[in-house]
Parts: C-alpha cells; sequence; structure tokens
C-alpha cells in the first residue's frame, strides 16, 4: 500500500478503479509519459493498450457507460508508477 500526499492509499501494482471523473487530458499525459505499456484491465479479463489510440476508445467508452469501477490500471514498467501517483495526488477524484 501507498499513501499519497493528499492521504488516499492505494495499492501498489493495481493502482485503481476508475470512475467516470477522470481528467482525461492529464491522465492520457501521464500514459503517454510512460516507457512500458500501460493497460486497463475489467473484471473479465479484458485489456485495454493505452498507447493504442484505438484500445484507449474503447476503454474511455466503458468510462462513459460507468463501468469504471470494474476498470483495473496496471503498468509493465514499474518506474511509470511515479507517473500516476503523481496524477492521482492531483485528481483524486479518479479514484
Amino acid at each position: 500500500m501507498i499513501e499519497l500526499d493528499n492521504g488516499v492509499t492505494i495499492e501498489q501494482g493495481v493502482f485503481m478503479k476508475l470512475n467516470n471523473e477522470i481528467e482525461i487530458a492529464d491522465f492520457l499525459k501521464a500514459v503517454n509519459a510512460a516507457k512500458g505499456e500501460v493497460w486497463l484491465e475489467s473484471t473479465q479479463g479484458d485489456r485495454y493498450n493505452l498507447k493504442s489510440t484505438l484500445s484507449r476508445y474503447v476503454a474511455f467508452g466503458a468510462l462513459i457507460e460507468n463501468h469504471g469501477a470494474e476498470l483495473e490500471l496496471f503498468c509493465a514498467n514499474s518506474n511509470d508508477e511515479s507517473l500516476f501517483y503523481n496524477f492521482f495526488d492531483k485528481h483524486p477524484e479518479a479514484l
């Protein structure tokens, strides 16, 4: 578990279950800055590669349909995790 500056605690490795109030522009900045793969995974096992534009549309469509609580964020490169910790610290409403 990691505690952010704003007091929110998140599990390491599985960062969040998204809600549909995510700040997409800032979220995509973090995705684009990541060196490794970043993906969302549904409870049904569907994976949405966020480095792929097409997959982004499908993933954000799922968010809009209020399936965010079923999506978990993963990073292949553990060094990229800090990008998302900073995002969640700035946008706790996304958790």
